[in-house]
């Protein structure tokens, strides 16, 4: 069936409707079930252009990405120019459903809240020591963010309560190869590329054995190196945070595929899909992606909340980051 603009106007806006009842089913997508059906955003771009192209156009006008696919709560969000009118449509990470347009569930409405409310995490169990697991990738941009709004919280917080980093590693990603793995049977393998997983490595050996440098070496290597420097660039970073490089590289050597399996492991126990995840006494916490936000999810962890709990983080500004790499 021939579809020109003016249908596929009349196409897009029903759509939306079918979006929202398939959100209820794949909003919450991740390639929990199989990591390896990924498809890389260039790839991705080119299947979506391809479909619409083909079978909805058919023709009648041009498609056209509008900059890069972005993944967002599992799914990929792209901008397509047709006709010179712009369109925001999604597509899942596997390419096998296409949603032609969305709508964003409010995030009172996520909550539970009333409107204008903030998001708070209501099942979070309580425990003595509240424990909280932020899942990242180290060149992840979405989790560098979710790192730089952790920092205040640790400081604050200080010994009384639990907070690690944790890092999300892939099986075979795009095929594996030396490009993203480190092992030949590609088990260990990190989205942008080998020197992100080497740099993975690199700190969870400073959290092992120098924890009291760990987060300034975090931020250090951050703001100094890239996924595409880093292995010649981390030296410098841990220098300047304090931590002693033989020991760093002597973990790395004797240590790197036992320690990336207990990511792996821990990674599986939680349900983990992408990067930042946030886990507070083992259950999976919504909270915003500010220090204030990750501030009073994880003090809601504990039975007993410390006084540091009732102070204010200032610094927020604006809406709270969204946005993950999955």
């Amino acid at each position: 069936m021939k579809i020109d603009i003016k249908s596929l106007k009349k196409y897009i806006v029903p759509a939306i409707c079918i979006a929202v009842i398939v959100a209820g089913t794949f909003g919450l997508y991740s390639w929990k079930e199989s990591r390896s059906k990924i498809i890389p955003p260039q790839k991705m771009s080119e299947i979506t252009l391809k479909f619409i192209n083909e079978k909805i156009l058919q023709g009648q006008s041009q498609a056209s990405v509008v900059g890069e696919l972005v993944k967002e709560s599992g799914v990929y969000k792209m901008k397509l120019n047709i006709a010179g009118q712009e369109y925001t449509s999604y597509v899942t990470a596997d390419g096998k459903v296409f949603f032609p347009s969305g709508m964003e569930i409010p995030a009172e409405i996520l909550a539970g809240g009333e409107s204008g409310g903030s998001q708070q995490d209501t099942g979070i169990p309580k425990k003595d020591l509240s424990q909280a697991l932020l899942f990242v990738m180290s060149y992840c941009p979405y989790g560098n963010q979710a790192e730089e709004a952790m920092l205040p919280v640790v400081n604050l917080l200080k010994d009384k309560a639990d907070i690690q980093i944790h890092y999300v590693i892939y099986n075979n990603y795009n095929g594996g190869g030396s490009q993203y793995c480190l092992d030949k049977d590609n088990k260990y393998c990190s989205m942008h590329g080998i020197q992100e997983l080497n740099q993975d490595v690199r700190e969870i050996c400073v959290q092992k054995y120098q924890n009291d440098k760990f987060w300034n070496f975090v931020k250090e290597a951050n703001s100094k190196c890239t996924s595409q420097n880093v292995d010649t660039c981390w030296e410098s970073a841990a220098s300047a945070a304090g931590v002693d490089i033989a020991k760093v590289k002597t973990c790395q050597k004797n240590e790197a595929l036992t320690l990336l399996e207990q990511e792996v492991q821990l990674s599986s126990q939680y349900g983990v899909s992408g990067s930042p995840q946030l886990i507070i006494n083992d259950t999976e916490s919504n909270a915003s992606r500010t220090s204030e936000g990750y501030k009073t999810a994880i003090c809601s962890g504990f039975n007993n909340p410390p006084s540091e709990c009732s102070q204010t983080l200032s610094g927020d500004s604006g809406t709270a980051p969204t946005g993950g790499c999955e």
